[in-house]
């Protein structure tokens, strides 16, 4: 679907839910992560893209402070909420109202000058596949207050008070790497972001001119992050970083990881997390050089090792995902890894381009071999960030 289509839908549906037309339209994407997974909130090194799917919003301001959400791919009607009751916690936005609730919450306390508003949201980003559905709602409400509030900020202010509703509002403590990438990836580029300092590259990602693709391979398993098992993660780092001395495992130098994991021998779960962390990062950077040196394929035994990681030292992975990229290497594949939260969601799969067909082939008869619900397969094509449609 087109970006004018998107908008016209949207606009349209908005207009029979509040009976008036919305002021504007804006999009944000979901996003598949190259390499560079966990290690977001260890200030660490991360390579997402930007997916063509897409939530996008319909809005006006209100000036009563009341804030009206509505959904096209959610049940139930509109969501009213009012402003000054906005509290973190367990209240009546539980769900996914719960996220542009978050938005408006952030914004105000930051002490911005936002008052309520009418929404609508038309999504073809899956939900629960690990690509970002609820960073793509965050900052596609983040930029629409934005733009009907007249605040002027940039992307990576919207970015961050986006992380800031997820974190404090909702409950997740997740980096800010998914946020950063609906809001600020191009079309045709990844996006090597430094998660302490925000510094940010865009890397050409012609993978068609390479004569490659990348597949998403979405497991149809479905991930709750609030459940307990992502903030155990992020809590095993720290106490890893605590018992190493440093601020962040991001600070663990790669050639002195044997002498770190030596002094974690007493506890095996968080000498996990930090060999993962560690080991990412340095994946990280080195498909950066490689991309760089236009070794594009290279980069394929950096994803599967990644992976491995993931799956042995992390333990975030699933027999899904396992599955998924276990038989797209042996059908041929460049390189597969799981990307995104874990317990379920999507895998990467890097392929020659021709071959898209027989590792979808491949995988999904081992799907159904295994007695799994069929897999969704459909190529990952860089594209654009945040944007305002209409």
């Amino acid at each position: 679907m087109s970006d004018h289509e998107a908008a016209t839908r949207t606009a349209e549906a908005f207009h029979a839910v509040y009976g008036a037309a919305p002021a504007g339209v804006w999009a944000a994407p979901g996003r598949v992560n190259l390499i560079g997974e966990h290690t977001d909130y260890n200030d660490g090194f991360v390579m997402p893209l930007a997916l063509p799917h897409t939530t996008v919003a319909a809005a006006s301001a209100r000036p009563d402070g009341v804030l009206r959400l509505h959904s096209g791919g959610a049940d139930g009607g509109v969501v009213e909420l009012v402003i000054d009751d906005l509290r973190p916690g367990p209240v009546a936005t539980a769900g996914w109202a719960a996220y542009p609730a978050g938005i408006l919450w952030a914004m105000r306390e930051a002490g911005l000058p936002v008052g309520g508003a009418d929404l609508h949201y038309e999504s073809t980003v899956p939900t629960g596949a690990g690509l970002s559905s609820s960073a793509a709602l965050e900052v596609v409400t983040a930029l629409a207050l934005n733009d009907l509030y007249g605040l002027g900020l940039d992307l990576q202010r919207l970015a961050r008070l986006a992380q800031r509703a997820e974190n404090a509002f909702v409950g997740v403590p997740c980096g800010i790497m998914d946020q950063t990438a609906a809001a600020c990836c191009t079309d045709g580029h990844a996006l090597f972001l430094d998660t302490r300092d925000l510094t940010r590259r865009q890397v050409p990602f012609d993978l068609a001119g390479e004569g490659l693709r990348l597949l998403v391979v979405d497991t149809c398993v479905k991930h709750e992050l609030g459940d307990g098992a992502y903030a155990a993660r992020r809590a095993g780092c720290e106490r890893g970083a605590r018992a190493l001395g440093v601020r962040a495992l991001r600070d663990v130098p790669y050639a002195h990881l044997p002498e770190a994991l030596d002094r974690l021998a007493d506890d095996p779960v968080v000498r996990g997390l930090v060999r993962h962390i560690v080991t990412e990062n340095h994946r990280v950077e080195e498909v950066i050089a490689r991309l760089d040196a236009g070794e594009t394929r290279a980069i394929g035994p950096l994803l599967t090792a990644g992976h491995a990681s993931l799956r042995d030292d992390f333990r975030i992975s699933c027999a899904e995902l396992d599955l998924a990229v276990d038989t797209a290497v042996a059908a041929g594949a460049v390189g597969a890894r799981m990307t995104g939260g874990g317990f379920g969601g999507s895998a990467v799969v890097l392929v020659e381009e021709g071959d898209e067909k027989a590792v979808t082939t491949a995988v999904t008869d081992a799907f159904e071999a295994a007695g799994f619900v069929p897999p969704r397969v459909f190529t990952a094509v860089p594209s654009a960030g945040a944007r305002r449609l209409v």
